[in-house]
């Protein structure tokens, strides 16, 4: 593989001294890009483009072609291993992700496979592969995977959720079986993230999407044992260096110190949770990920400029913080404005490294 050229971001994440502040973007590659719906549409629908190495390959790297970013992150889907467990999942116009086969009894946790991710998902380890070739050591690639109880909830309520009626049911009725399908899930996304290291990815990242939907205690027993399971199980160190693991729970603040002793190398903070204080809350266990609210880019560059500023010197002097938003970059922000946020972050951060 070809050398890194800018591996700020892989420093970063390890608590290494940087030059400035490295920069990404959850949902980089994604629907606020015209040259994104352009290649969607040639794939004819969205499971077509992540299965389609070639153009999943072209949507990872498009964002890198208008915005000096620090890291590309692979482009699938979440819910790619409970497709591989045999769920069916297709996208319904209008309303995100669906399941033609729900998961609500112990007969259907038992029949469900722990899926082989290099054969049953051997299209996003090729996408992996493809990318990397692609970028030729410009950035690191990023490999990730939805959170055990993110993927649950998906499962069991056959898509997204507002109340969590059904999962939350099974969680306090029959906790056994929920149990049994989080540890089939945190088997397969080891697994899978382990495979994707295998191919190519220099860091991965674990999406607790709605770890913030639970209770204290729950939270703990039902997420953060499996993402901890997990992270112990992961390959730390490939192709001579070390691949730094991101946990990133949504809504999570609350819980930052117990995060922390979960065996990640940074957590990711969503904008509700001030950086300066969850870096004085972990001191220097971990790297910090985030936090601009993604509705800044609707401002004026020098409202973004402004907000940016705010929480780099929350943050502070020092390394071990990744610049990025508190959560995906929404489909309506105009393409031009994340451009004054990444310059932005480089530009102002280099004070802070000295």
């Amino acid at each position: 593989m070809a050398e890194l050229k800018n591996d700020r971001f892989l420093r970063a994440l390890l608590r290494e001294p940087v030059d400035c502040t490295p920069v990404w973007m959850m949902r980089q590659a994604g629907r606020y890009l015209p040259e994104y719906r352009a290649t969607r549409a040639q794939a004819g629908d969205f499971l077509s483009l992540c299965k389609n190495k070639e153009l999943a390959c072209e949507v990872t790297i498009q964002p890198l072609e208008r915005y000096d970013l620090d890291a590309a992150i692979l482009f699938s889907d979440i819910l790619t291993i409970p497709d591989a467990m045999g769920l069916g999942l297709y996208f319904a116009e209008g309303e995100g992700p669906r399941f033609k086969k729900v998961v609500r009894t112990e007969q259907d946790v038992a029949d469900l496979p722990v899926p082989d991710s290099a054969s049953d998902l051997d299209y996003v380890m090729n996408a992996v592969k493809e990318i990397r070739r692609e970028l030729n050591g410009r950035v690191p690639l990023i490999g990730f995977s939805g959170s055990p109880w993110t993927l649950a909830t998906y499962m069991v309520e056959g898509g997204s959720s507002k109340d969590f009626r059904h999962i939350k049911k099974m969680m306090y009725a029959t906790p056994e079986v929920l149990h049994e399908l989080l540890r089939k899930l945190a088997l397969s996304v080891t697994d899978y993230l382990n495979e994707q290291i295998r191919s190519g990815a220099q860091a991965v990242q674990i999406f607790d999407t709605w770890g913030g939907a639970l209770s204290g205690p729950m939270y703990r027993e039902f997420s953060l044992k499996y993402m901890q399971q997990i992270v112990s199980g992961l390959i730390r160190e490939h192709d001579g260096r070390k691949v730094p693991v991101i946990m990133f729970t949504k809504n999570g603040g609350q819980w930052l110190e117990s995060i922390a002793e979960a065996g990640a190398d940074a957590l990711g903070l969503d904008w509700t949770t001030d950086i300066g204080n969850a870096r004085a809350r972990v001191g220097d266990k971990v790297a910090l990920q985030g936090n601009m609210d993604p509705s800044v880019l609707y401002a004026p560059e020098s409202r973004i400029r402004e907000e940016v500023e705010l929480i780099l010197s929350s943050y502070g002097s020092g390394p071990g913080h990744v610049f990025n938003l508190g959560h995906g970059i929404h489909q309506f922000v105009d393409p031009a404005q994340p451009k004054f946020f990444v310059d932005a972050v480089h530009e102002l951060s280099a004070k802070y490294h000295g």
